[in-house]
């Protein structure tokens, strides 16, 4: 636990290209939802192309909201644990590869980090339909919950 106890909310990105994707997303939620903190909305998984390499293995995508008490190194480090507990072996260092599981921090209440294996907003965020379009499911799913 942080020195802090202050909610923060998370947003994560989420993929999976091999094996059984769907059930390796539900178990990074599970995962999240006991290490990092709670997770509060879930969007709808979505089926992409893989982005910056050629695969004939199409991923699976979703964005989960998480409060936690975590700091974003924190988070960083646990979420990294759980893509090496669900079988990723190795992280993308400049050239992207099929994976078991990715999981991303999008945004972390409205920090900005700019550390060399740290940066939120994630900076290829807006660039990326596959994140976009389930981040923008989440912020509405949100929206509704809290108004």
């Amino acid at each position: 636990m942080s020195a802090t106890h202050t909610l923060h909310l998370v947003y994560l990105g989420l993929g999976s290209n091999l094996g059984d994707r769907e059930k390796t997303l539900q178990e990074a939620i599970s995962l999240i939802g006991e290490r990092v903190g709670t997770v509060e909305c879930q969007s709808s998984f979505v089926e992409t192309e893989p982005w910056g390499f050629e695969s004939s293995h199409a991923f699976l995508n979703a964005v989960v909201s998480c409060l936690t008490v975590k700091s974003p190194r924190e988070v960083l480090e646990l979420t990294q644990q759980i893509e090496r507990d669900l079988g990723r072996t190795q992280k993308t260092t400049g050239v992207y590869h099929d994976r078991p599981i990715d999981i991303d921090i999008l945004l972390y209440d409205d920090f900005v980090v700019d550390e060399p294996d740290l940066k939120i907003p994630h900076p290829l965020m807006f660039e990326r339909d596959f994140v976009m379009r389930p981040l923008r499911e989440l912020r509405q799913q949100r929206h509704r919950i809290t108004n």
